[in-house]
């Protein structure tokens, strides 16, 4: 059976399912309006509840016209519940048959105490800009973390990074009863608050953190969530503590997570560990170094952006997909009020790892008619990581005119990689690898009300970061070949050795490199909002970004009596290492004004930046200042709502970090060197965005959709020449623009228990690139369509199937490559006897090319709990993971100079047993 046919046979599943259930059900309409003016009540809720089982059944809010619309089952009985705010709820009961049903209310003011008793809480409700989701209408008991609840909730995602989407936004914040939950984290909280403790999420659209603000800026891509707890206890624990251990075809496998967590009015406290060689990864190295702490640059906005580089290791594999995974973490958070006014908070998180990867490649490079060959690689890579992070929050706000926020954060790791790679080309290496950098970021927050017209807020951030990071290589080499007439007959990095001045007598080339980068960066700024009427209000901005970077970096051999030699090399008129200094200021002045004019919100605005920049380098000084405009606009649409249109459009100025500028010649690994350019200028950026979103709590259709597109000028690109698979690469001021266009799209419906969605992604970047002193443009497509259907059953077990189809198509130079993906997956759960909790996921993926497949593999997980009650203290649980005991997973990927296909060993199969206690 072809791919082609199967995704058909699929889809025609999903919308057969989806029929049976909607043909089986009637539809209940109507109209609720105000029963002495006869206007339609919009957001009245209608509940409908079935009274053989006295549960809710259904729900709905009305829409602008007053309509509701409910799907009942056939010849039941129902009470209906119709509720507005201030107005007397009204009670009947309802008899379905066979046909549709449509029934009219109208409702009093409540000027009486004689009212309905509400049975139900309503499911979704709405308030302003918060919208408050009741956990317990949606879960169906086989949830356990809070990440199931939220999967239940329409309009509610959780996306490929682990990150929260509501709305078809980002969630920047995750409140626990109105505390930071590790900054607001929402990865680590959805990952380990308990299910059972929650009892409602609330959506804080257009969220500000600073109040004072809320009025005179533009909040709309803002979104948080506050999770209400269920205890209402002044002071009380809840979480639960998980052991377990099992077996592997190698290794006894071990498991403990304790996850415990503490709330009272005045204080909280957290604390989530995690120890075990399982692959249950809780923050990946990737997590902890975009763990921002809630760091946000003052400069953000004002169209500058400069890059201080991150000379972290480079790690083979993904952290969840590798032989062996050790991981440890322990991390807590706290909050203290001991007042109305002060609010102390922090947080501390070390997180360990221990991985042993293997990863299997077919790389073809770019322009192969210049005579770069295909190269096949097999990598065993041992991984050693520890991460840490500590941080510290005040926030003072005696009144609501003042607020005064203070913020540390201190950050250290220590990383080690040691790999051995076979290569069809360069033969065998082995590589060390070791960083053990450190930073620590400073955050001062003031914002001042003067009077009810005026509004000042002045913020500013101080950061030092130290980086160290070393590399080692080991080669072979056969020295009787060294002058062969025939390059073929020499070693493939003998040329390169001679270029960069080894000792090539040796039986092996024995390299290394250390190198330093140290940082120190303030970026503060002064805002003054003066707000000129009811609509309207104007914003000046004051700030400067000062930067000063340090690198040095040496490279040198070791010889075979255990000497250091220091080469000169014969290329780069014979810069082997570098001592630079670069220094970067930008003060600007920013104007800004913003006006409601009915449906519209309209921002323009600019900044006037000037810039100097200065790098000292083998007793030479580059400098360059000039001025810039920087113009930016944005407008808004409120067409209703619930349903709004926001453009945005910035020019941003891009400014290099010192590893391009050092002259000096950089090891970025043995087979890709690099040396930089002083006289590199920044590059200038057309950012272009259009987001519609749309959440109809009438039909509960969600449609979000994003277009972007990006022009970059002058960017900075590299010219890179290739020895066999070696290349040598510096950099240069492009005159060739390079384009991105990205679009996004979702479309989310609810038909009663069911959920159908539709999400589809674009993505098409033109990269000029210079290889072998011949221009090449890099094209690459992706587009990729996801369907889904979900069900939402209280009594009957629930089923989610998705099938992911993507085309990626890159085309290099004289290159073309096409790859073709098909992942159906299939994930189902049950609550059985009221005792057992039955869950299991299952995902197929097919890689073909333009000739048919290449290769394919699946992924099939499983797992078996019991508890007496949902009440129970005690759940036991038997997981196993690799069902299939497949022993790789294939992918394809590009970058600027290749297209690659790797084939990366993961664990075997796993089966755990677990005892999970709770609180």
């Amino acid at each position: 059976m072809t791919d082609s046919k199967f995704m058909k046979k699929i889809l025609l599943l999903v919308l057969l399912f989806t029929a049976t259930v909607s043909f089986a059900q009637v539809k209940l309409q109507g109209v609720v309006k105000d029963s002495i003016s006869g206007s339609p009540l919009e957001l009245a809720n209608v509940i409908a509840i079935d009274q053989n089982t006295s549960t809710m059944e259904s729900y709905a809010v009305t829409n602008p016209e007053g309509r509701y619309v409910l799907r009942l089952g056939r010849n039941g009985t129902y009470k209906l519940q119709v509720s507005y705010i201030g107005m007397k709820a009204v009670e009947t009961i309802i008899n379905t048959s066979e046909e549709d049903i449509t029934r009219n209310f109208e409702l009093s003011a409540d000027n009486t105490l004689d009212e309905v008793n509400i049975t139900y809480e309503m499911p979704v409700s709405v308030s302003g800009d918060t919208l408050t989701y009741n956990a317990d209408s949606f879960n169906t008991g086989t949830e356990r973390k809070l990440e199931d609840v939220l999967e239940n909730l329409p309009g509610v995602e959780i996306n490929e990074e682990g990150q929260i989407e509501v709305e078809g936004k980002v969630v920047n914040k995750l409140m626990v009863n109105g505390k930071d939950f590790f900054d607001g984290d929402s990865k680590l909280a959805s990952k380990n608050i308990p299910s059972k403790a929650v009892d409602k999420i609330q959506v804080l659209r257009n969220y500000s953190e600073v109040g004072q603000l809320s009025r005179v800026s533009n909040n709309q891509d803002n979104v948080a969530l506050n999770i209400k707890l269920k205890e209402g206890k002044e002071k009380f624990w809840f979480g639960n503590v998980t052991a377990g251990g099992g077996f592997s075809p190698e290794d006894e496998l071990y498991l403990l997570q304790p996850k415990l967590f503490y709330y009272s009015p005045k204080f909280s406290l957290n604390f989530i560990g995690d120890l075990n060689n399982t692959g249950e990864v809780a923050l990946t190295r990737r997590d902890i170094r975009g763990f921002g702490g809630g760091f946000r640059l003052p400069s953000r906005t004002s169209g500058t952006n400069i890059n201080l580089g991150d000379n972290s290791l480079n790690f083979l594999t993904n952290q969840g997909n590798a032989l062996e995974i050790e991981s440890k973490l322990a991390a807590t958070n706290f909050n203290y009020s001991p007042n109305q006014a002060l609010d102390i908070s922090g947080f501390f998180i070390f997180n360990s790892s221990r991985i042993l990867s293997k990863e299997t490649s077919f790389v073809q490079y770019t322009d192969s008619d210049l005579g770069i060959p295909d190269e096949a690689t097999e990598q065993r890579s041992r991984e050693r990581s520890d991460q840490g992070l500590l941080k510290l929050s005040a926030s003072y706000s005696p009144n609501v005119n003042n607020q005064l926020d203070y913020d540390v954060l201190g950050r250290f790791s220590n990383d080690t990689q040691v790999q051995n790679l076979f290569s069809s080309v360069v033969g065998n290496t082995s590589q060390f690898e070791e960083v053990k950098p450190f930073s620590i970021n400073q955050n001062i927050n003031y914002y001042y009300t003067l009077n009810e017209t005026n509004i000042f807020a002045f913020e500013a951030q101080h950061l030092i970061k130290d980086e160290d990071p070393f590399y080692s290589a080991l080669l072979e080499n056969d020295p009787t070949n060294n002058d062969a007439m025939d390059p073929d007959e020499r070693d493939a990095f003998d040329n390169t050795a001679d270029a960069l001045g080894l000792n090539t007598t040796l039986n092996n080339y024995n390299l290394g490199q250390n190198r330093r980068i140290k940082s120190n960066q303030v970026d503060a700024k002064l805002d003054w909002y003066n707000i000129l009427n009811d609509r309207s209000n104007i914003n000046f901005t004051l700030g400067t970004i000062l930067s000063r970077q340090e690198f040095n970096s040496d490279i040198f051999q070791f010889l075979e009596n255990g000497a250091r030699f220091n080469p000169t090399p014969t290329i780069n008129d014979g810069r082997a290492g570098n001592d630079t200094e670069y220094n970067f200021s930008d003060v600007y002045l920013g104007v800004h004004y913003r006006v409601k004019a009915g449906k519209f919100t309209i921002t323009p605005g600019f900044s006037v930046h000037a810039y100097a920049n200065k790098n000292s380098q083998f007793n030479e000084t580059f400098e360059d200042n000039f001025f810039r405009l920087l113009p930016d606009f944005e407008t808004r649409i409120q067409l209703k709502k619930s349903e709004s249109l926001t453009f945005n459009y910035n020019m941003q100025n891009q400014f290099t970090d010192v590893t391009r500028l050092a002259q000096g010649l950089v090891l970025n690994n043995f087979n890709s060197i690099q040396f930089g350019k002083p006289e590199l200028q920044n590059a200038l950026s057309h950012n272009l965005s259009l987001f519609y979103r749309s959440f109809n709590l009438f039909n509960y259709t969600n449609v979000f959709a994003r277009v972007a597109y990006s022009k970059n000028i002058d960017q900075i690109r590299s010219l890179t020449n290739f020895e066999n698979v070696i290349r040598t690469s510096t950099f240069f001021n492009s005159d060739f623009a390079d384009e991105t266009f990205t679009a996004f799209g979702r479309v989310q419906r609810t038909f009663g228990k069911i959920r159908a969605s539709l999400n589809a992604n674009f993505n098409y970047s033109k990269i000029n690139q210079f290889i072998q002193g011949r221009r090449s443009v890099n094209e690459g497509f992706t587009q990729s369509y996801t369907p889904g259907v979900r069900t939402n059953f209280r009594y009957a077990p629930n089923v989610s199937v998705r099938y992911r189809y993507s085309i990626s198509t890159n085309n290099q130079g004289t290159n073309e490559t096409k790859f073709i993906t098909n992942a159906p997956s299939i994930e189902f759960d049950a609550y059985i006897l009221k005792a057992f909790t039955f869950r299991t996921n299952y995902t197929y993926n097919s890689l073909s090319d333009e000739d048919g497949e290449i290769n394919s593999f699946q992924s099939w997980d499983a797992s078996l709990s019991y508890r007496k009650d949902r009440d129970a203290k005690w759940e036991y649980e038997i997981q196993a993971t690799n069902l299939l005991n497949i022993d790789s997973q294939i992918r394809n990927s590009a970058n600027n100079l290749s297209v690659f296909t790797s084939e990366t060993f993961i664990q075997p199969r796993f089966v755990t047993f677990r005892f999970v206690y709770t609180l």
